[in-house]
């Protein structure tokens, strides 16, 4: 795995995109230069969930200026993260594709869960360690994630459908703020909240934190006011609910240490902060420097580093749905070994690729704990609903696509010709079928080639293949499921030689 001496995160939150930039030393991350922008991608949401042309145009220009910032940095090296407003936009797959233009990297859109690991992450490395359960909290400005973790690891995390610009756009509409709005807000948060109580009440945890811009938004006015020490308390947020309900409105809230761009989503964090403080009986919350950001970083470094997390959750997941575990590697050992011939022994080419088929092989019996027929199926709909850390949304897709290519027909799976994928689908079928004895037994010695043109051989040696009539026969049956999509498929000219 190649290793990079700076890495980047770009955070496209649901309030603020934020781009962080970090030095690598050894384990060691050293953050460098930083730039944060409000871009309130939520409040462009339409009540039919369609992202607006506004709130389109200014995340564009944002990332137009962190893409100048990231120019020249490999592939690699950076990584973007969509969050809430991206997960429930219905136009977000066109938004994204060109953001990804506009932003010079690719983004990846993860689940809530997923990004309540990032939170913790980023969190967890901007304070001491300790041994005792924390419990942390992040207002973004789509969703609130809630988490549970001792040292770096996280053992509970929830995603919540409560965001500050969802929230301030609900209850305070035109930036009017009455007594009876914010209790309203305080209300609707503590409904919220009481779907995760039995998860994250008091007693599973020592320690409170917040995260990211709300919490220290309200911890910095607190603190400038002389209300607190910069931690959050209930009696502070009382205080704060009583100001807003006496401003009225957005444009007459006039409080030390409150930022202007904080101003309109100031009222919403407050009423989530607020429920959360009362269903979760918090008494004071300190304020973290990390966030989600970090997170990003600190796991992308993982990543070049072998300490990636997706393998260990792959791993979970052979153990969870209890895989035939030599069955596995026996398919991954071959698969790997067939795309190696592909490629002509390019390992620092196709590593990647070759990553994504040690995972569909270890992975590409767990659909068999729902029913031995059409486990392909099962298997894909597990790898594409399934909680998995270190894993994006169109990274479980891309899994699942693998696991459900590796059986059955090949006509409905609906790539492009050129898609990169088809050769790691031939090399997986190939693998699972050449193991199909599920033993030990070596396999023959056996080559694979694909010309210029998509035309495919796979050479094997006469005596195995009179010696094994039934596998032989198999191998044919492939040959004509590719056969049956040539020529929407390049490789369908696959052929069998002994």
């Amino acid at each position: 795995m190649q290793e990079y001496p700076t890495l980047a995160a770009i955070d496209l939150g649901s309030n603020s995109f934020h781009l962080q930039v970090g030095r690598v030393d050894g384990d060691q991350l050293f953050y460098l230069d930083a730039h944060k922008e409000s871009v309130r991608l939520a409040g462009g949401l339409s009540d039919d969930k369609l992202l607006d042309a506004a709130s389109q145009e200014r995340a564009l220009a944002c990332l137009a200026r962190f893409g100048e910032r990231l120019k020249g940095m490999p592939e690699g090296a950076v990584r973007a993260v969509g969050t809430s407003a991206l997960r429930v936009a219905k136009n977000a797959p066109a938004f994204i594709e060109r953001a990804k233009a506009t932003l010079g990297f690719d983004i990846d859109v993860v689940a809530g869960r997923e990004e309540a690991r990032l939170i913790y992450l980023g969190v967890s490395h901007s304070l001491p360690m300790n041994t005792e359960p924390r419990l942390v909290v992040d207002i973004g400005g789509g969703s609130t994630e809630c988490i549970i973790g001792v040292g770096y690891e996280p053992r509970d995390r929830e995603s919540l459908r409560m965001g500050c610009v969802v929230f301030s756009n609900r209850f305070f509409p035109g930036g009017e703020m009455e007594k009876s709005s914010v209790k309203a807000a305080v209300t609707a948060a503590r409904m919220e909240v009481q779907q995760v109580v039995h998860q994250f009440r008091r007693g599973l945890w020592q320690e409170a934190v917040g995260s990211s811009g709300s919490a220290r938004s309200m911890g910095e006015i607190l603190f400038q006011n002389g209300i607190s020490d910069g931690q959050i308390s209930a009696d502070g947020l009382k205080w704060l609910r009583e100001r807003l309900a006496k401003a009225g409105s957005f444009a007459r809230l006039d409080l030390d240490g409150l930022k202007d761009d904080r101003k309109p989503v100031l009222a919403g964090a407050v009423a989530i902060m607020s429920g959360l403080f009362q269903e979760l009986e918090i008494d004071t919350m300190t304020v973290a420097q990390g966030a989600m950001r970090e997170g990003i970083l600190w796991d992308l470094l993982g990543r070049v580093h072998n300490h990636d997390m997706r393998d260990v959750t792959v791993t979970q997941f052979v153990r969870r749905y209890h895989v035939d575990g030599k069955q596995a590697r026996r398919v991954e050992r071959l698969a790997a070994r067939l795309y190696m011939q592909l490629t002509a022994g390019d390992r620092d080419g196709d590593g990647e690729a070759i990553r994504w088929l040690n995972w569909a092989a270890r992975l590409h019996e767990i659909g068999i704990q729902i029913a031995h027929s059409g486990l392909h199926k099962h298997g894909a709909y597990i790898l594409e609903n399934a909680d998995m850390p270190g894993f994006g949304r169109r990274d479980q897709a891309r899994l699942a696509m693998l696991v459900r290519a590796s059986r059955g027909g090949l006509e409905k799976l609906g790539f492009p010709p050129e898609a990169a994928i088809w050769p790691l689908i031939l090399c997986l079928r190939l693998a699972i079928l050449l193991n199909g004895s599920r033993s030990d037994a070596p396999i023959p010695d056996l080559k694979l080639t694909c010309a210029a043109d998509g035309n495919c051989e796979l050479t094997m040696p006469a005596d195995w293949m009179a010696a094994n009539p039934l596998s032989k026969a198999t191998l044919y049956e492939e040959l004509r499921a590719w056969q049956a999509v040539r020529p929407v498929v390049r490789l369908g000219a696959l052929q069998v030689r002994s």
